[in-house]
């Protein structure tokens, strides 16, 4: 049994759409498209499938049905883009959600814009979403690179480092998130004094190790995600790297701290806008999703992402009084505020950039935690006006000049 059909037969939710079918004017049907089975399956797959369907559960919509169904992207973005055009071509499928992968979240932004659906990238890492390539019809949820590259980058500075060298994922999401980062740290005074990229699932990361290691540089950090952060940093710390240079992971999630450990990954800094320990509402809101997931995880930023975005689509479906016209449904998105039990009150802004405060957390060490998913300690909050990207800096066309 793969991982996806587990998923879908534990959870329940996902329904198989024969070709042609046509979705009734009172339902809205919402494909979760990502990766269920490879390197990113913990940090979405079947969670971001189950937030999805607790969302659907969770809003109360009068008289309309709302449907859930998954696709494994496997990281091919020929593979993403063909399930995307037959979800919104044939199978009635109204928005897309989370697509990790920022070159797979590039081509589905093309076709819901052409299709007139909608896109709400809580995975998705590429600025470029919200930047030359924004659309009407999407909206970015959860981070993106300008945001961590940006905002590690200042942190890292604010502790004196001065150099840095990238090992970096090598397609459209790691070029971004290095260039992101390398563009504050050296606004900040730093220099950066390489970089070697790998191609994503890689096993052996040796060779870029031995290079970062003879660099010099003061830190060095990983511009990659999920389980390629887990496998680089720990064959760093195999190398015995972490003693001399500092080790930054610009993206870093609850997942990888448990594959590395506590002992090997304590105090690494890392920047998230959610977490699952923060209060009362976020606890209650894990426990719910940890019960039904099939490993029994606690869902991490971008699965939360995944629940917050839906509720307020869900919202903007009943006000414009349907899912067919995505253009409509994402304007109205806008101008409503958000508000949900994760994220708290915020805003999406014309460029589709949903804005909330992120969070500066460290790893905890071993003493300090209380139990397996007790892994962060918060340092300080990153107001939501300073967290993204300047709205006039993006080169989004749908910004006024």
């Amino acid at each position: 049994m793969t991982v996806r059909t587990f998923a879908l037969a534990v959870l329940g939710v996902a329904l198989i759409v024969p070709a042609q079918a046509q979705t009734p004017v009172d339902s809205v049907r919402i494909g979760v498209l990502n990766d269920m089975s490879g390197v990113y399956s913990d940090d979405q797959g079947p969670g971001s499938l189950l937030a999805a369907q607790m969302a659907a559960e969770d809003h109360k919509a009068a008289g309309r049905k709302v449907e859930v169904i998954s696709g494994d992207h496997q990281n091919k973005t020929d593979l993403g883009a063909q399930i995307a055009r037959r979800w919104t071509e044939n199978e009635g499928v109204g928005m897309i959600v989370d697509v990790p992968n920022s070159a797979i979240a590039l081509a589905v932004n093309e076709i819901v814009r052409d299709r007139n659906k909608v896109l709400i990238g809580s995975g998705a890492g590429t600025a470029l979403l919200t930047g030359e390539k924004c659309s009407p019809n999407t909206v970015h949820w959860t981070y993106d690179t300008w945001a961590y590259g940006h905002g590690l980058a200042r942190a890292i500075a604010g502790q004196g480092v001065k150099s840095v060298y990238f090992i970096t994922a090598d397609y459209a999401f790691g070029h971004d998130l290095e260039k992101q980062f390398a563009d504050e740290i050296v606004k900040q005074g730093g220099k950066v004094l390489g970089s070697a990229r790998h191609p994503i699932g890689a096993s052996d990361f040796s060779s870029l190790l031995v290079q970062a290691q003879s660099s010099g540089a003061e830190a060095i950090a990983f511009a990659n995600a999920g389980g390629d952060t887990s496998n680089s940093l720990k064959q760093a710390k195999e190398f015995g790297m972490g003693q001399r240079q500092k080790l930054l992971a610009l993206i870093m999630g609850q997942h990888n701290v448990r594959a590395l450990g506590l002992a090997a990954s304590q105090g690494i800094l890392l920047v998230v806008p959610f977490y699952w320990d923060m209060n009362d509402a976020t606890r209650a809101f894990a426990q719910r999703f940890a019960a039904r997931h099939p490993k029994h995880n606690m869902p991490n930023d971008m699965q939360a992402g995944v629940y917050s975005a839906v509720l307020h689509y869900l919202k903007a479906v009943d006000k414009v009084g349907g899912a067919s016209d995505g253009k409509a449904v994402v304007a109205a998105m806008k101008a409503m505020p958000t508000d949900d039990p994760l994220f708290g009150k915020g805003t999406i802004r014309a460029d589709g950039r949903k804005i909330h405060p992120l969070h500066l957390f460290q790893v905890k060490s071993p003493a300090e935690s209380k139990g397996p998913w007790d892994v962060y300690k918060t340092v300080s909050t990153i107001p939501a006006e300073q967290a993204f990207r300047p709205l006039r800096e993006g080169g989004c066309p749908l910004v006024t000049q």
